[in-house]
């Protein structure tokens, strides 16, 4: 996976947006991930008629092909529903800039790759006008370096962030939480024989008593 996302960034400044919000329940009711764009903050990208709503900024031209995303506060929060992080990539974002995520969204986003980063409310206010001015040259695109630990804007303007180093390396190496475990595991196999070694009473008791359990019913 790219440790750099390069792209356009749209404004979305509301804070708790929720899951639910993210990807109605409606759209939960397919047996795979095929589809899931649609269906993302469906609410606010179209009417009751199924119209889209001129006015709201991932419908407007200067944001079409948006790959980032500027967010209000406890961006995520509700549901632990996955299907909010799909969708998110289905429409093609890779990323969400935001001072604060809801918990288990984030750790959905990480084990799916899609990146997360936080800033102080300050520079998301910053970042959030500069996305805003589509009359600023190159003010909607944005680079997010992973690697760098930084957000950089066309007209110089920076920020810096932080990833725990497993976030980090899992994001860069386009690993999920049992990709990132299985990458240890040499380790895991060292400690295993370690703790056998320690206490050899213990292995395979299960099969041990059962064994025992079946031979006297013979």
């Amino acid at each position: 996976m790219n440790p750099l996302i390069e792209g356009i960034a749209a404004p979305l400044p509301f804070s708790n947006l929720d899951t639910d919000q993210i990807m109605p329940k409606q759209f939960l009711r397919i047996i795979d991930k095929a589809g899931l764009d649609r269906g993302l903050l469906y609410d606010l990208r179209f009417d009751e008629h199924g119209a889209p709503r001129p006015g709201f900024v991932l419908n407007q031209q200067a944001y079409t092909g948006a790959s980032v995303l500027v967010a209000g506060p406890n961006f995520g929060c509700g549901s632990s529903r996955e299907h909010a992080v799909w969708g998110l990539q289905q429409f093609g974002i890779r990323a969400v800039i935001a001072p604060s995520f809801g918990e288990i969204f984030y750790f959905n986003a990480v084990n799916n790759g899609l990146l997360l980063v936080s800033l102080p409310p300050a520079e998301v206010d910053a970042l959030l006008a500069r996305v805003s001015n589509t009359d600023l040259a190159g003010g909607n695109r944005v680079a997010v370096d992973v690697m760098a630990g930084q957000v950089r804007v066309a007209d110089g303007w920076t920020a810096n962030f932080t990833l725990p180093e497993r976030h980090r390396r899992m994001f860069a190496q386009g690993q999920d939480m049992v990709g990132a475990s299985l990458a240890q595991l040499p380790e895991v196999e060292r400690f295993e024989a370690a703790h056998w070694a320690r206490h050899p009473w213990m292995k395979d008791v299960a099969r041990t008593v059962r064994d025992r359990l079946d031979a006297g019913h013979e």
